[in-house]
């Protein structure tokens, strides 16, 4: 029995058979670099950003998917294909331009959908509605659908890191999203400076109750460069044990929907210039503790789940 619902088989059953993300990256940036919002970006964004395995942003679109389905065709097996716009901000772009990038992915055979990855405050109607009118009129069976960096509900937290938006601006995306019925996932990272296990499970509950799709989860790691970097390097920032982080992901699961896919437990991080990842263990490894720790407990995702739909009034039913 599987301890939590992953996304891989949630793909499946939207789409009947093995579905893979083919990544694509632009050459943009983000409006918390560029002066707009500010200049350092996040505490803990390095030049990389997250696309650090991604081809290079001077492919084309089409190259890159190419590419990518080449390598990714084979070596699993796939069958159906998601377009996963994944590095910086992606919709931090003029919107005929985003089109135009978003219409060159619409030309990849079996594809299933169009992911956009994106920040919480860079989401408007217009977005939404010009990309979705875009996809539909050229690829009716495509779907749409976006994946908000939140990183933490604890808006104390948001501002510390410098992350240049609050849980509001989140909130808001979540409902312009959701009011086109837009397929919606979340980026959350679970150990930040000054996060609690509280902080944990109100992630999972602010999440369910704003009935996400699906949600990624990443354990902080620390890269030269950053400002989190160099208060590491000083000393000042004190990692959580692997122990701890461990126990974070099980209360994160345990207190969210059980319809709520999950991509994954925790991320990798580019070898080459990063200080701290991942307690120096594969992720697979830790992966593997999480599910045994769960099986060891008899516990599994939403075994908490009993918060909503009036909790004090259950009790009359």
């Amino acid at each position: 029995m599987d301890r939590y619902y992953r996304y891989s088989s949630y793909l499946k059953e939207r789409y009947g058979g093995k579905t893979y993300k083919l990544p694509i990256n632009l050459p943009l940036s983000c409006p918390n670099r560029d002066g707009l919002l500010g200049q350092t970006g996040c505490a803990f964004c390095g030049e990389k950003a997250a696309g650090f395995e991604s081809l290079p942003s001077t492919f084309s679109v089409r190259k890159q998917l190419a590419k990518n389905k080449e390598y990714i065709g084979q070596k699993y097996r796939a069958e159906h294909y998601i377009a996963y716009f994944q590095n910086y901000t992606n919709t931090y772009l003029p919107l005929g331009k985003l089109i135009d990038y978003v219409e060159a992915a619409l030309a990849l055979d079996d594809l299933v959908e169009i992911a956009i990855s994106t920040r919480p405050d860079c989401i408007n109607e217009e977005y939404v509605s010009r990309l979705l009118s875009v996809i539909k009129a050229r690829k009716p069976q495509v779907n749409l659908s976006f994946e908000l960096g939140l990183q933490t509900v604890n808006y104390h937290t948001l501002l510390e890191i410098n992350r240049g938006h609050t849980l509001a601006e989140f909130i808001d995306a979540v409902l312009t999203i959701k009011a086109y019925q837009a397929e919606l996932g979340v980026h959350l990272i679970l150990n930040l400076p000054g996060d609690t296990l509280i902080d944990v499970q109100e992630n999972a509950k602010i999440l369910s109750a704003l009935k996400i799709d699906h949600v990624k989860l990443h354990a902080l790691y620390i890269r030269e460069g950053t400002r989190l970097g160099e208060d590491y390097q000083r000393g000042e920032l004190r990692m959580i044990s692997l122990a701890d982080y461990i126990e974070r992901v099980i209360t994160f699961l345990e207190y969210l929907a059980p319809t709520i896919a999950v991509q994954r437990l925790l991320g990798r991080a580019p070898e080459e210039g990063t200080l701290f990842a991942n307690w120096d263990h594969s992720w697979w490894k830790i992966h593997q503790l999480i599910i045994r720790e769960m099986e060891e407990r008899a516990t599994r995702q939403g075994k908490k789940y009993n918060y909503l739909g009036g909790k004090a009034l259950q009790q009359f039913s």
